[in-house]
């Protein structure tokens, strides 16, 4: 039976076979010895994406009192869910984020906790996914963005972040 480790767009953490192109964190939120979710949903206000390998490590999914390992269909599932790019294992992709978040969002010199303190407001409302009015029409939104991802985040993606998408999500509809 899978782990409960997939992280939908709606930030829903659920249990399916389905593979992923990253993995990440929100802290420590498991029990090591049932391999189960506590009933919090993060530890942490650094809501990351990380790659699936990396330096040729290898960690026991849920093993140990160390962070919980998520995992997400793609890049732009991981941002809607209010997650952003590594500084450690995806420090070229965490720059270009940063580069277009400040961008997108008119400030400059952001350190990774302040953007985090803006993605966790923008992220959650009463416990829950917090949903956010149309910025502009559907039509008009950047490429990677789902109706969910947060208001900050779209303005980094129309300041030119390109998430890396699931092959299955960039074929042509029709």
């Amino acid at each position: 039976m899978p782990l409960q480790n997939r992280v939908t767009p709606t930030g829903d953490i659920i249990a399916t076979p389905h593979r992923g192109m990253f993995t990440g964190n929100r802290g420590i939120i498991h029990d090591p010895a049932t391999k189960t979710l506590l009933r919090k949903r993060w530890a942490s206000p650094a809501w990351l994406t990380c790659l699936c390998e990396f330096r040729g490590w290898r960690r026991q999914v849920m093993g140990g009192r160390s962070w919980t390992e998520l995992f997400f269909l793609d890049e732009a599932t991981a941002f809607a869910a209010g997650h952003r790019p590594c500084f450690y294992c995806r420090r070229d992709d965490a720059n270009r984020f940063r580069a277009a978040w400040e961008t997108g969002n008119r400030v400059a010199n952001m350190l990774a906790p302040e953007i985090d303190a803006v993605l966790h407001r923008e992220r959650l409302e009463h416990g829950k996914k917090r949903l956010h009015p149309m910025p502009v029409p559907p039509e008009k939104l950047p490429d990677g963005a789902m109706l969910l991802t947060p208001p900050s985040t779209l303005r980094a993606f129309s300041a030119g972040y390109r998430p890396a998408l699931h092959e299955s999500a960039a074929r042509p509809v029709g």
